[in-house]
């Protein structure tokens, strides 16, 4: 499994506090993968972040 997070990122942090295996707050002040491809032990935690995400930007392929 990959992720991403496709432009609309609102800098909540939702999903570095669900899933920080994979998901950081980058320089920029948005969210940022920077574990790909996502460890198995992470997959569960990384779904939830992305059905957390407020505004939806999170794709796991």
């Amino acid at each position: 499994m990959r992720a991403k997070i496709e432009e609309g990122c609102i800098s909540c942090g939702l999903c570095e506090s669900i899933c920080p295996e994979v998901f950081r707050m980058g320089d920029d002040g948005l969210a940022e993968v920077y574990v790909n491809p996502v460890p198995e032990s992470a997959k569960d935690s990384a779904a939830e972040a992305r059905d957390s995400c407020p505004v939806s930007v999170i794709i796991l392929e």
